[in-house]
C-alpha cells in the first residue's frame, strides 16, 4: 500500500468572462509515494503545485481521474484523523495567540486539557515560538505565522504530511528548525510530501523527488537516479604555479583564477581526464592541492528540465 497515489489526475479552470474556456491546472499526474518517504514536489510558479496539494486536500476537486491516501479514496473521512496539512499561504483568527489556537485545534481531534498543553508547549518549542505563543497572532509576523501553520500540521502525530512551500517567509534558523522537523518525521515513519522552490532543502531531505512543470510531471527519481552523478568538469586547485607555465596551458583549461601567490584553482573540462594535465603541471614544478568532480547538481536538472518544457 502506498501513501499517496494518484493515477492520471487532473484539473480543468474555467478562465474568461463572456465565453469561459477551459486551462489544464493539472495534466494526467501520476504518482506512488512510499510510505516513510519524504518526497518532494517541485515546480516554477504556476506548474500545479498547489493545485495538486488542493486535489488532495479536497479543496478542490479533480476534473479526471483518482487518487488514494493510504489505500482509501482521497473523501475517505477516517483518513483526514490520519493526516496533516498547511497551506501555501495559513490564515488564522487574528485575535487568538498561538497557544489558544492550537489548543483548539488539539481539541478537535479528541485530546484531553493535560494532553492539549503538553502538545502544544512541545510543537511550540519545536518550531522556535517562544514567549509570543501568547501574543494574538495578528502581531506575528509571516515568517513565525508560518511556524504556527508548520506545528497545527503536526498536532495530532499524523502518519501523512502535506507541506505546501513551508520554507516561505522563515529566516535562516527558521529553515533550520523545519529541516529538523521533518528530519524527526521521517525517522518516526511519518511520509512527507512537500512543494518547494528552495531546491537545497529539497536535496538535503529528500529520498525522491518529481518536478511538474506547466501541469505536467516531467521527472520523477531518487536523488542520486534523478541527478545520475553526471560530472561535467573537473575542480583542480594546484600550488607551485607560476604564471608563465598556466599561460603554457590556457588552450586545456576553462577557467583559471588565482587563489593565492602561485596558487590556482583551475576549471577543467570532462576530458581528457585531469590525471594528463597534473601530470604535465607537476613536471614543471606545480604540486597537487586538491582534485575534485564538479557535478550536475538538483538545480542544474530543474532549470534543464523547466526550460525543455517550455520550449516545447
Amino acid at each position: 500500500m502506498f501513501a499517496i497515489e494518484t493515477e492520471g489526475l487532473s484539473k480543468n479552470f474555467a478562465i474568461g468572462f463572456w465565453r469561459p474556456r477551459p486551462y489544464r491546472a493539472l495534466d494526467s499526474l501520476t504518482l506512488a509515494v512510499e510510505q516513510g518517504e519524504t518526497f518532494g514536489f517541485l515546480g516554477p510558479n504556476g506548474a500545479g503545485k498547489t493545485t495538486t496539494l488542493k486535489l488532495l486536500m479536497q479543496l478542490i476537486y479533480p476534473t479526471s481521474g483518482r487518487a488514494e491516501i493510504l489505500g482509501k479514496p482521497i473523501g475517505d473521512v477516517g483518513v483526514k484523523r490520519r493526516i496533516g496539512y498547511l497551506p501555501e499561504s495559513p490564515y488564522f483568527y487574528d485575535y487568538l495567540t498561538a497557544e489558544e489556537l492550537l489548543g483548539y485545534f488539539a481539541s478537535l481531534f479528541g485530546y484531553d486539557a493535560v494532553d492539549r498543553r503538553r502538545r502544544v508547549s512541545t510543537l511550540l518549542d519545536e518550531v522556535g515560538i517562544g514567549a509570543e505563543r501568547r501574543l494574538p497572532l495578528r502581531k506575528f509576523s509571516k515568517g513565525m505565522l508560518q511556524r504556527v501553520g508548520i506545528a497545527q500540521a503536526v498536532l495530532n502525530d499524523p502518519e501523512v504530511v502535506f507541506l505546501d512551500e513551508p520554507m516561505s517567509g522563515l529566516d535562516p534558523l527558521g529553515r533550520r528548525d523545519v529541516r529538523n522537523l521533518i528530519l524527526r518525521l521521517r525517522d518516526r515513519g511519518c511520509t512527507v510530501f512537500f512543494s518547494s522552490h528552495v531546491l537545497a532543502d529539497a536535496e538535503a531531505l529528500c529520498s525522491r523527488v518529481a518536478i511538474l512543470v506547466q501541469g505536467k510531471l516531467v521527472a520523477m527519481g531518487g536523488m542520486s537516479e534523478i541527478h545520475a552523478f553526471h560530472v561535467r568538469g573537473w575542480d583542480l586547485v594546484v600550488g607551485g604555479l607560476s604564471p608563465e607555465v598556466l599561460l603554457k596551458h590556457t588552450g586545456r583549461i576553462r577557467k583559471s583564477a588565482r587563489v593565492a601567490p602561485n596558487q590556482y584553482a583551475l576549471e577543467l573540462p570532462q576530458d581528457p581526464t585531469p590525471d594528463i594535465l597534473l601530470r604535465d603541471l607537476m613536471a614543471e614544478g606545480a604540486y597537487l592541492i586538491s582534485l575534485n568532480p564538479m557535478r550536475e547538481t538538483l538545480e542544474d536538472y530543474f532549470v534543464a528540465q523547466v526550460q525543455k518544457q517550455q520550449s516545447r
